[in-house]
């Protein structure tokens, strides 16, 4: 009962997840002032969760045939989809990308003139996203070699140092990525408090007093520049909320503790870890100015895109 509830749940988050992180993906390539090096990475981390959600998806609606078909179709069967391998791989490359937002938004807030030259680098940014797709795919090329293909059957290959390989993918998946982005996220929140106080309001404009000072384009930045630290440090919270009961989970179970893979937690750690996926999107539509600017272009055609460009200041 517990796993067909799970199948369900991820099933219907795969359909949100397709249709959220599409959304995503299809607003910043259309509205011209989303093209910046912050929701180019965005937009990566949408379209790896958008694919990563069709692969739950699918995963969970379409059959493994019994028995499993001989040659190349059970090989691949078997290394690459009964074993989670490409499921997998997205979710890492997800987790990866993520790490390499936040560095990126370190890198423009606390470091800002080397972020405005590393702008000028495309073939190093291009080697960066290439680099986030391939490295979490051969991170999980273990996952290749747990079931091979056998009389119709995939067959579990036991692991030699499960231990050891436990504490590597705890470690480099979950461990390691989550104190970077509290490391990062803390240095970033004491950057921009003490910037705040060095930013001085604009002077009073002449004419007609409206009881409030137009606002300075220092303080426009800044306060576009908190907007976007806020909104991808909900989107890393929510990574660590989902994930790590199921990454501890794993870890627990690779150094020899019992782990019931039938118990309702279990499938709840499941379904947690597949909700990630599709959460993102909510996020950006509740917290991120400049991704509500550019839904108004697409759907409200509330004011050109020129003046809303005008008006969404933050860029970096």
């Amino acid at each position: 009962m517990a796993e067909q509830a799970t199948r369900a749940f991820q099933s219907v988050v795969g359909i949100v997840g397709i249709c959220g992180n599409g959304l995503v993906c299809a607003v910043i390539a259309k509205v011209r002032f989303m093209h910046t090096l912050t929701n180019t990475f965005i937009f990566n981390q949408a379209l790896i969760d958008l694919l990563g959600s069709l692969v739950t998806l699918l995963l969970n609606i379409v059959p493994i045939p019994d028995p499993i078909p001989p040659g190349a179709t059970g090989v691949f069967i078997c290394a690459m989809w009964e074993s989670g391998y490409l499921q997998w791989g997205l979710f890492t490359a997800s987790t990866f990308n993520l790490v390499v937002l936040t560095l990126e938004r370190y890198l423009a807030i606390v470091f800002p003139f080397k972020y405005q030259a590393l702008t000028y680098h495309k073939r190093a940014i291009a080697v960066i996203f290439a680099g986030i797709w391939v490295c979490g795919f051969l991170f999980n090329g273990f996952g290749i070699y747990l079931r091979y293909y056998e009389a119709g059957e995939c067959v579990l290959n036991p692991v030699a140092h499960p231990e050891a390989l436990g504490v590597f993918i705890f470690a480099c998946r979950f461990l390691v990525p989550f104190f970077v982005m509290l490391v990062v996220y803390v240095h970033i929140a004491v950057v921009l408090k003490k910037g705040a106080g060095r930013v001085l309001p604009a002077p009073a404009a002449a004419g007609p007093s409206t009881g409030q000072a137009p606002e300075g384009q220092g303080e426009s930045l800044m306060r576009a520049r908190r907007n976007t630290f806020k909104t991808l440090m909900i989107v890393s919270t929510i990574f660590v909320i989902c994930w790590a009961p199921s990454e501890v989970n794993f870890f627990l179970f690779n150094l020899g503790v019992e782990v019931d893979f039938n118990s309702p937690i279990f499938y709840i750690m499941i379904g947690l870890g597949a909700l990630n996926c599709c959460l993102n999107p909510f996020i950006y539509a509740i917290k991120y100015k400049q991704f509500q600017k550019a839904l108004k272009v697409v759907f409200c055609k509330r004011g050109d895109e020129a003046s809303l460009s005008t008006v969404s200041t933050s860029r970096n």
